[in-house]
């Protein structure tokens, strides 16, 4: 029989991921196993502080066999740290252990088929010290992985930022045809092969209803070209689109993705729309990657008045 386990990285080791963790496999209970990744003493500490009730497994990565894991338990790989307390503020203090775990979840990819790799919130201040712009381009830049793109799924209707964690001033350098391409091939490659969908895709402009007083806009000189090569390769392609009345009722009943040209004219909407009933897929990656659509939220740790939602989602995603 082929297992494939589903790989949560802990994240960010003080922030609200051990309460929705724990949240999460009281509410869904998963067909496929899950291993967590992470300090075995601190989820410890943070369950008994939430006060939850769980047996750990400990794996051990060099000795893994599907065999050894248990259904009643949390299964866990662990990454040994020295946490003292369950909760403390984020600093940068944690950034070897969130290293070792990321290196200890590519390990297990590369040696063991899994459903998909899970990580918890990271703080990007800290841990990503403006090298990389976010965990999506860490893991590229980790995995060699040169095509990449961030999917923000929904079932109803999911988007996608053409450029992520960057200034506005700095967006329409990155707006190029080519870019534009390649995304959109990444779309209808994840769709095609997970949902065996030919996926229906709608492209917004950059400017206030795709209009400029400049003589060549973004939209003129980039963005309707890109969709008129587009469409010779791919049907179900439109656009551009004003993104202030594309997330209406009845025009988002049209299409399953929007692709957009930066990070919050696509995820303001998403996130209000549907809270955190929305996962972020990594598209591109050998692997599947989910995180759940949050950060850390430092400020509730502790409080057990988190939701779940996002979590569940990415857990039944990968048990599809």
């Amino acid at each position: 029989m082929n297992i494939r386990p589903i790989i949560i990285l802990g994240g960010e080791p003080f922030s609200i991921f051990s309460e929705i963790l724990f949240k999460s496999l009281i509410k869904f209970k998963s067909k496929n196993p899950i291993i967590l990744i992470g300090s075995k003493k601190l989820f410890q500490k943070q369950m008994l502080y939430l006060k939850y009730k769980f047996r750990f497994n400990e794996i051990l990565l060099d000795e893994y066999n599907v065999n050894y894991l248990k259904k009643d338990m949390i299964n866990i790989i662990d990454v040994n740290f020295n946490f003292k307390k369950p909760f403390s503020p984020i600093t940068y203090k944690s950034n070897l252990y969130l290293e070792n775990m990321f290196y200890v979840g590519l390990k297990f990819i590369k040696k063991f088929p899994i459903a998909g790799l899970i990580n918890g919130p990271i703080s990007k201040k800290n841990f990503l010290k403006k090298k990389y712009l976010g965990v999506t381009e860490y893991l590229a830049s980790k995995t060699d992985t040169k095509d990449f793109a961030m999917l923000i799924y929904n079932k109803e209707i999911s988007v996608c930022p053409l450029t992520t964690h960057i200034p506005i001033k700095l967006v329409n350098n990155k707006i190029t045809i080519n870019n534009i391409i390649t995304k959109v091939q990444l779309i209808k490659n994840f769709y095609k092969k997970i949902f065996k969908k030919n996926v229906s895709i709608a492209i917004t402009g950059l400017n206030p209803h795709c209009e400029s007083n400049y003589k060549n806009s973004e939209e003129k000189k980039i963005i309707l070209p890109a969709i008129q090569k587009l469409k010779r390769q791919y049907n179900k392609i439109y656009g551009p689109y004003p993104a202030d009345s594309l997330f209406m009722s009845e025009n988002k009943k049209k299409f399953d993705v929007v692709l957009g040209m930066y990070h919050d004219q696509v995820l303001t909407p998403m996130k209000t729309l549907y809270n955190f009933n929305a996962i972020n897929i990594t598209l591109g990656l050998p692997f599947i990657r989910i995180s759940p659509d949050h950060g850390p939220n430092s400020n509730m740790m502790g409080k057990n008045k988190s939701s779940p939602d996002s979590l569940i989602t990415a857990i039944k995603f990968l048990n599809l």
